[in-house]
């Protein structure tokens, strides 16, 4: 039986609506970053009145946060799909060209380090702050496995490793690599993928 069927019409309308609301801040996070994209822009990009969407989310933090919770939703349940005896490498490798894959084709929301707002809006979301703790477990794990197999230096801070693999998802070179035109975008993901782990002396 689907969620739907176990809904009233009204409730259905509902989530049809948020559906279609965060499917246009993904749009417009992607198009034009948080701090450019404004509230009207996502009304008008999702064909609703402004009061409208504010009857299902009460600020731009908020819809910022949706859109991250339902990201982190999609990439845990990406490595859930990464068969157990995947080297932990492999496994790491696997979530960045994913990753990087969504954000060459426009779904990878892009928010700002800098906003102390967003943060602290973030930060006081119990959902946002469950998942994006259960993805750090995850790749911490990954990280320690890696050094115990002696594939990553076993003095680099793991914490260290899965953040730097997190800000490869947000390089500018992505957008400038896609702009030139001159590489499909899974060359694009290949190459980024291939100096992240494996560094501009070629290393394997």
């Amino acid at each position: 039986m689907s969620i739907f069927a176990r809904l009233t019409v009204r409730q259905q309308q509902q989530k049809v609506r948020e559906e279609a609301i965060l499917d246009a801040t993904r749009v417009m996070l992607a198009r034009k970053g948080y701090d450019l994209m404004t509230v009207d822009e996502v009304a008008a990009e999702a064909g609703i009145a402004k009061a409208s969407l504010y009857k299902h989310f009460s600020s731009k933090e908020s819809l910022a946060a949706a859109v991250m919770i339902e990201l982190l939703d999609r990439a845990l349940a990406f490595m859930d799909t990464l068969p157990a005896e995947m080297p932990p490498m492999e496994q790491m490798q696997a979530l960045l060209r994913w990753a990087l894959d969504l954000r060459l084709e426009g779904g990878l929301p892009l928010l700002p380090s800098t906003s102390s707002t967003l943060q602290a809006s973030l930060l006081a979301n119990r959902e946002y702050v469950k998942r994006i703790l259960a993805l750090n477990e995850r790749m911490t794990g990954l990280v320690k496995a890696a050094q115990a197999r002696g594939v990553i230096e076993p003095d680099l801070p793991p914490d260290v490793a899965v953040f730097a693999l997190y800000a490869r998802t947000c390089d500018p070179a992505v957008d400038y690599l896609q702009m030139t035109g001159r590489y499909t975008n899974k060359q694009v993901a290949d190459y980024l993928v291939r100096v992240a782990f494996g560094g501009l002396r070629g290393e394997r």
